[in-house]
């Protein structure tokens, strides 16, 4: 389902001489949101890209509106499959896929256009040359609303480096629309855990990877917000209790493997349950919130509330910091 159409050129040539970077968009009832986000990737300035666009079964007009953007950019390619989860729909996008790296983004989510070239640029050493220890780049990444307007610049993570012990407190990488990892780290971690859904535990298919990768590789990080993470109360469709009983499944396995991070893991379901109250607060989910609240007291009454105290302060600063002016995620045109 590919129609050889237009891309821009490229006078000078140097583009082909860039590594191919394989672009992953998971898809199920994207219809709101699809256009926008294969626009913001088709717009990088790293130019040397294969769209993947995998349909996990949607039923709305996602495919229409893919098949449409395909119609003028011959790097986009849609793949259609019966709904599997996002984990499947992206292990079928790795597999179609040739690119030396893999960059995977939501259906709903935006991308800067300098992202990928600033990250394959972090690939690489100080003499240039492709550095192989590192086998994933991050970066940092903005809340948006509906609108593309930016809510909060989460700037957190300074990780970089052996990042284990880091992974093992929070996924430093923060979601699944910011990694740019190395073709072979993805392989050898053996992709997304497709599993976790039929055992009622999606949710963790992006943290679990990033942690095999750090396993073997080195991370790199690129300290500018880079993607546009959406956040609304008609998108946040994930269920706190999922998302914990899929952390639940993927921690043991570490554990068995580090038992030495005990105390770090701990630490960590602390951390994830207080980001996902805050995520909860800002989209008025008061059933999630409680939820939340009362198994972060239950878990470590101490640390949750050394955790509350941090969140309060974050909404503090927030608050304090916020600008009247509303301020898009992507950079405008000029005028």
């Amino acid at each position: 389902m590919r129609d050889r159409a237009h891309t821009k050129p490229d006078p000078s040539g140097l583009q082909e001489t860039l590594p191919l970077v394989s672009v992953l968009i998971p898809m199920f009832n994207a219809a709101r949101t699809i256009e926008r986000t294969l626009a913001s990737v088709i717009n990088q300035t790293h130019r040397k890209l294969e769209i993947l666009v995998v349909d996990d079964g949607s039923t709305d007009d996602s495919v229409a509106i893919a098949e449409r953007v395909a119609a003028h950019d011959s790097r986009v390619t849609i793949i259609r499959q019966a709904n599997g989860g996002v984990a499947s729909a992206r292990n079928a996008g790795i597999a179609a896929s040739g690119g030396a790296f893999i960059a995977p983004i939501d259906a709903d989510d935006l991308w800067h256009p300098d992202k990928t070239a600033l990250q394959l640029s972090a690939m690489m050493g100080p003499d240039g040359k492709d550095d192989l220890s590192i086998g994933l780049v991050y970066c940092w990444y903005s809340i948006i609303d509906a609108d593309d307007y930016v809510r909060i610049d989460d700037c957190r993570s300074t990780a970089d480096g052996d990042v284990l012990e880091a992974m093992a407190l929070r996924n430093i990488v923060g979601h699944g629309s910011g990694a740019l990892m190395r073709r072979e780290a993805v392989l050898q971690a053996g992709g997304y855990d497709a599993s976790l859904r039929a055992r009622n535990g999606e949710g963790c298919e992006d943290y679990k990877l990033y942690f095999q990768i750090a396993e073997h590789f080195r991370f790199a990080l690129v300290r500018q917000s880079l993607v546009g993470y959406r956040e609304t109360r008609q998108n946040m469709s994930s269920d706190p209790r999922k998302a914990l009983r899929s952390r639940a499944l993927c921690v043991p396995e570490f554990l068995s493997r580090h038992p030495d991070l005990a105390s770090e893991f701990h630490d960590g379901k602390l951390r994830i349950m207080r980001f996902m109250l805050g995520r909860a607060v800002r989209t008025g989910k008061a059933r999630d919130a409680a939820f939340l609240l009362w198994e972060m007291l239950r878990n470590d009454p101490l640390r949750a509330m050394a955790n509350l105290g941090d969140l309060a302060r974050g909404f503090l600063r927030q608050a304090r910091g916020k600008d009247t002016a509303r301020r898009s995620f992507l950079p405008q045109a000029p005028e």
